[in-house]
């Protein structure tokens, strides 16, 4: 598989990217289940169909530093991630360091979780993208796709939780 070396990001990147996709999602479960999951070995790939594999390639615990690889559906695209944020049991950030296809200069994921009521999570994630120059023109038509396409990750989380009950 071929591998597209992506630029670094910081925390700003998710207010000033090209492209920033947010969502929200309240998960019947509570933040530490929602947590455990996120960390788990199987990670999202446990969500649904949108991810396939996560692999972790850093030791336990994880932290700053971390690193891991994930294949997307339909295992077409295989990203390598490092995380530059981590508060434990909270919140975390990765940039993509590395990817399968040629179209991205820069990517990353915002990840939290807080408590809003008795065993329920209030989830957010924060997709910001920027295309290579060459691909941004095309991408713009292709943004809400994948923002919906992105999306599906949120519900499949949420869908997960609800039948973990």
């Amino acid at each position: 598989m071929p591998r597209f070396t992506l630029e670094t990001v910081d925390p700003e990147f998710f207010t000033t990217a090209p492209h920033i996709f947010r969502y929200a999602k309240q998960f019947a479960a509570p933040p530490e289940r929602v947590w455990d999951s996120l960390t788990s070995d199987e990670s999202l790939a446990a969500w649904g169909p949108s991810v396939t594999r996560v692999t972790w390639l850093s030791p336990r615990p994880f932290g700053v530093g971390s690193s891991r690889e994930v294949v997307l559906a339909p295992g077409v695209v295989k990203v390598h991630e490092t995380f530059f944020r981590w508060e434990e049991g909270h919140r975390y950030s990765f940039a993509v360091d590395h990817a399968s296809i040629p179209s991205l200069r820069r990517f990353a994921e915002d990840y939290l979780i807080e408590p809003v009521g008795e065993g329920r999570t209030q989830f957010t994630w924060i997709v910001a993208i920027e295309p290579k120059p060459a691909f941004a023109l095309p991408f713009k038509p292709l943004a809400p796709v994948l923002k919906a396409a992105f999306g599906r990750l949120a519900s499949d989380g949420e869908r997960y939780f609800a039948r973990q009950v």
